[in-house]
């Protein structure tokens, strides 16, 4: 039994969200989840990406819209949404949001149109990575 403490929390800014690794393999986690708090002020727009694992999102407060494989789903504050794996999504928010996300441990993020477009998700010249705030 482990116990992180928000001091101890490892926490990673994006261009578009504080992200905060809650349990990973790599802080405090047995290696089969991973589970990190995602802070987006309003008026962001996350980039278009895909994750090889799926995703449980659970939204604390605000509200997002998903763009998820073709799709166009409104979350709120209450609402979980599942993304599955290797389907191309994109986070925006208008109010701002704070979720919790848990996902299989060494989900790895890539871009869906090729390898490594120069976006924060997987930097120019990479193929497929785990996020920080996952590993």
């Amino acid at each position: 039994m482990t116990l992180v403490r928000d001091a101890d929390a490892r926490r990673t800014r994006t261009p578009n969200a504080l992200m905060t690794t809650l349990a990973t393999p790599t802080q405090g986690g047995t290696g089969a989840v991973a589970v990190w708090r995602v802070d987006m002020p309003a008026g962001r727009r996350g980039p278009l990406h895909a994750i090889d694992a799926e995703q449980v999102w659970s939204f604390l407060d605000g509200d997002a819209t998903i763009e998820l494989g073709g799709r166009v789903l409104e979350a709120a504050a209450g609402d979980t949404v599942v993304m599955a794996a290797d389907v191309p999504r994109r986070v925006t928010t208008e109010g701002g949001f704070v979720a919790v996300v848990a996902a299989a441990a060494g989900g790895r993020v890539y871009n869906p149109d090729g390898v490594g477009d120069g976006c924060e998700m997987a930097p120019k010249g990479t193929d497929r990575i785990v996020p920080p705030w996952a590993a």
